[in-house]
């Protein structure tokens, strides 16, 4: 009997040594993912606000030929920042929805693990 317990003492350390590599792996491979997809987002940022300030003075410029440069300048600029607002409230949205960053994987295997080890016990 102390054989047994000693052995499934043993297993379940090992066990839960080994969720907690599963972890640690999971969360390593998502925090890589993170890390390019965030400095992709950077640069793709850097270049659509340079494309931006083109387009921004070649509307004014062509705003100003029928108005002057100031009216076109305020049209031009009233109107970006209704499409930033939009923007601001569209991705305030979606982060909202995005789950947690968490071992999912992981919590589900353990929850399995728990349950098989409740279930063993009571035969």
């Amino acid at each position: 009997m102390g054989e047994l317990v000693q052995k499934a003492s043993q297993q379940l350390t090992e066990l839960v040594r080994g969720e907690i590599r599963l972890a640690q792996a999971e969360m390593k491979e998502k925090g890589k993912r993170y890390g390019k997809g965030g400095g992709l987002f950077g640069g793709a940022g850097l270049m659509g606000f340079l494309a931006l300030e083109a387009l921004v003075a070649a509307a004014i410029a062509g705003l100003a030929v029928p108005l002057p440069v100031w009216a076109a300048a305020l049209i031009v600029t009233g109107a970006l920042a209704v499409i930033a607002g939009v923007m601001a409230l569209t991705g305030k949205k979606q982060v909202g929805r995005a789950a947690p960053p968490t071992p999912e994987r992981a919590i589900e295997s353990v929850k399995a693990d728990v349950a098989e080890i409740k279930e063993s016990a009571h035969r």
